[in-house]
């Protein structure tokens, strides 16, 4: 189908260049967040993780563009780089003509550089894309560039020290094993934030295809993708956006007819998350940030029909409008489930619901949830999505030592068992409730 035929005067989905509109959900703007307050630390240097497509690109573009015109600033690609081309891309980006014969020079060009800008201007900042590629060489030289340090009198007459450059590391991979490396130690000591990116929820997902289709001359984004073929796209992209523009670009130039269909979708192998286990423990030791809370998916019948993000300490769900999650089924109990945040764990506890609550097909009464377990309740189904839930504790676990934990849950369990039927659970999901 071409452009004039979906009513667009534009291409929507460019997959190369400036976007032709900048949506910003939730992770994009925790990153902006997070660059910002890089620059805003005295010796800010940050890691910017995010598979390939996941938005690095444009984030680090609409950065750059929002930072006052008088900030220096060089982006270079890192990909294969020695200390000597580094060096070189690094001062011409600062608006150097580089004719040095030694890489001696270039690096002592370089640290004066800094120096005379952090004691004036402020320190600049070096954006170093695919840092994962840089040759070992020029990690070193980086590490010495990191140690450079100026002294400022503020106006109060306290003298204090800052970095004389401000750094943020750009990959496709996890970095946290090069900068926790001995060799890169004063790298490490300054490491104000260790960022990884998500991908969108189902519903930024929707807003996102819909932002960019309006922007492209259509303003009724519906007739061209339906929200069940926008709940499609997002699952085959993963919400990663820049494997979401394509998938939408190839499926509206697939379709014949509108609205696009869901048979229209391809769906390609998706990337993981840069995250693991280890460098996210890390990471919250060092920053003292907690984790970033799970979302979650709820589908019936396959199609998603909404998602939201577990972000507070309890999360009731039920049939009734007082719930925090209300799913309206006649097979969901008034009061039927319960979910329990404490530190980075979520335990799910069935609250004597008439049809059950089951964990991947298996029926639960208690139970410590991890990352892509669905939880069943009625006919539908509730992805919980946490990529920091890696290991199943158990409720004998030290997550859940605390008396007073337990206490309450058991509490509320009681609390709110007096508003459910009293009948026995059936051993059918298929059991309508009776007057709970």
């Amino acid at each position: 189908m071409d452009l004039a035929a979906a009513g667009l005067t534009e291409q929507p989905f460019r997959t190369h260049g400036k976007p032709l509109a900048t949506v910003a959900y939730g992770a994009y703007r925790d990153a902006m967040e997070m660059l910002q307050r890089t620059c805003d630390t005295p010796n800010g240097l940050s890691l910017l993780q995010g598979p390939t497509l996941s938005g690095k690109t444009v984030l680090i573009r609409e950065f750059v563009e929002e930072l006052p015109k008088e900030s220096w600033v060089a982006v270079i690609d890192g990909a294969g780089l020695n200390t000597t081309s580094m060096l070189e891309a690094i001062l011409t980006q600062f608006g150097y003509e580089v004719d040095f014969n030694s890489t001696g020079e270039l690096l002592a060009t370089t640290r004066v550089f800094a120096l005379q800008q952090a004691s004036t201007e402020g320190p600049p900042i070096l954006i170093i894309e695919n840092a994962h590629a840089l040759n070992p060489s020029a990690y070193r030289a980086l590490s010495e560039l990191a140690e450079l340090r100026v002294r400022l009198t503020g106006a109060d007459k306290k003298i204090r020290y800052v970095s004389a450059i401000k750094m943020i590391l750009v990959s496709d991979r996890s970095l946290r094993a090069i900068v926790d490396s001995p060799a890169m130690e004063s790298m490490g000591k300054r490491l104000t934030v260790d960022f990884h990116l998500h991908p969108m929820s189902c519903e930024e997902a929707r807003v996102y295809l819909y932002s960019k289709i309006r922007a492209a001359g259509n303003n009724m984004p519906e007739y061209v993708f339906p929200v069940s073929v926008c709940n499609e796209l997002w699952q085959a992209s993963g919400g990663w956006p820049g494997i979401l523009d394509r998938v939408a670009l190839l499926a509206l130039a697939k379709s014949e007819t509108l609205p696009v269909g869901i048979s229209d979708i391809e769906r390609p192998a998706l990337p993981r998350g840069t995250w693991d286990a280890q460098a996210i423990e890390a990471a919250h030791t060092d920053t003292g940030a907690p984790p970033e809370p799970p979302t979650l998916i709820i589908t019936q019948n396959g199609q998603t029909v909404r998602s939201l993000v577990f972000g507070k300490p309890r999360l009731l769900i039920g049939r009734s409008d007082h719930n925090d999650l209300s799913i309206d089924s006649r097979f969901i109990s008034r009061h039927h489930a319960l979910l329990v945040r404490n530190g980075s764990a979520t335990f799910l506890m069935d609250l004597n619901s008439t049809n059950g609550t089951y964990v991947n097909s298996r029926r639960v009464s208690n139970h410590v949830l991890i990352d892509d377990d669905i939880i069943g309740i009625g006919h539908h189904r509730i992805k919980f999505c946490d990529p920091y839930a890696k290991q199943r504790g158990t409720l004998d676990g030290d997550e859940f030592a605390d008396t007073a934990i337990m206490k309450t849950l058991e509490d509320m369990r009681a609390l709110l068992a007096k508003e459910n039927t009293s009948i026995m659970p059936a051993q059918s999901e298929d059991v309508p409730t009776l007057g709970n």
